[in-house]
């Protein structure tokens, strides 16, 4: 005969039990209901949640070339603009390990052609946390480097032919041998001439979508917007750096210590912390580390929460013509993932 003791204990593992997966369904459903109501904002793109290693939501909505209703898919690749800006900070980071170089030695060294009297007084540090002042290299600081926080593509670009100069590789080059050996299979930078799966970006004015038929990428800005990348690869991605895979310990705290402040409305009302290239975030006390991408028809979130092991990863080829809208969704599936268990159970 079964004992009421083990009857018990029986009814309360699924009553938990069952608890948690309702919790663990309410979170889901919540967000596949935003993505339903198509006012003010109509999704467009893939979501993917990881946590502990294992994705507890996977989705693809709407479609990756609009006009000829091609339906979106979780391989798809997208410019995922800013969040570049992480790969250049680590590209940067490895020469520093390397000894080719410093953080805090004035960018004339390294970028001999600059002619302002800023480059003997700008350091690398200030680039990769936008603390330089530089608008133009051709115009004055707007202000006295390390005073303040400016942000821009202009710095990283900068950094780009920093790490061109001190390696003897183009861009492209070190990104490339970087993405294989964290075996980033769907992850390159941007060519005209290769696209790949790289889906079609649109401007959407009141719900109605044009085509960008011109990308804004070139050689140039390659290490600010230049690369494409796919919600999958995004998650090796944290795995790999967020876990010392990349970056020796010491660098990676240089990269995600607070250097500077900075405001952004999908990470909060306030000013928060930002690293190099990174936002040091906090949300109902939990800490994480995150960015967005937006430009030439893309919109990209990616979002790391140490404590709870969780990737929160949204990738989208539509931007909003109205700027009170830039990452509507995305800030919505945000606060629904930090109130639901997922989070909340890491506290």
């Amino acid at each position: 005969m079964i004992s009421k003791k083990i009857i018990s204990a029986f009814l309360i593992f699924s009553f938990t039990t069952n608890i948690f997966s309702q919790t663990h369904k309410n979170w889901q459903n919540k967000i596949d209901s935003i993505i339903q109501i198509e006012t003010p904002v109509h999704f467009n793109g893939v979501i993917l949640i990881n946590k502990n290693g294992k994705t507890v939501y996977s989705k693809a909505f709407g479609f990756s070339e609009i006009e000829n209703k091609t339906p979106m898919e979780m391989n798809d690749q997208f410019e995922i603009m800013s969040n570049t800006k992480q790969i250049t900070s680590v590209l940067v980071l490895k020469e520093v390990e390397k000894g080719k170089i410093d953080l805090h030695t004035p960018i004339k060294k390294y970028l001999p052609f600059l002619k302002r009297t800023w480059a003997d007084s700008v350091t690398v540090h200030q680039l990769l946390n936008h603390t330089h002042g530089i608008v133009d290299v051709e115009k004055p600081l707007v202000f006295k480097p390390g005073t303040d926080f400016k942000y821009g593509n202009l710095s990283n670009i900068l950094l780009g032919k920093i790490v061109e100069n001190v390696s003897k590789k183009t861009y492209r080059e070190l990104a490339a041998k970087l993405f294989k050996q964290l075996k980033m299979n769907d992850t390159f930078c941007y060519s005209a001439s290769d696209k790949r799966n790289l889906v079609f970006g649109y401007i959407n004015k009141e719900n109605k979508f044009s085509k960008v038929e011109n990308s804004m990428i070139n050689d140039e800005n390659l290490p600010a917007d230049g690369v494409i990348s796919t919600a999958h690869d995004l998650v090796i991605w944290n795995n790999q750096l967020h876990k010392g895979k990349i970056l020796s310990a010491a660098s990676y705290r240089l990269m995600v210590s607070e250097s500077a402040k900075s405001q952004h409305d999908v990470f909060g009302k306030k000013k928060m912390g930002y690293g190099y290239n990174i936002r040091i975030a906090e949300t109902n006390g939990i800490q994480y580390l995150g960015h967005t991408g937006l430009g030439d028809g893309f919109s990209s979130l990616n979002i790391y929460i140490p404590k709870a092991d969780l990737h929160i990863i949204v990738l989208e080829n539509q931007m909003n013509d109205n700027s009170d809208l830039f990452y509507y969704t995305e800030k919505l599936i945000k606060d629904i993932i930090f109130e639901s268990e997922l989070v909340k159970s890491s506290r």
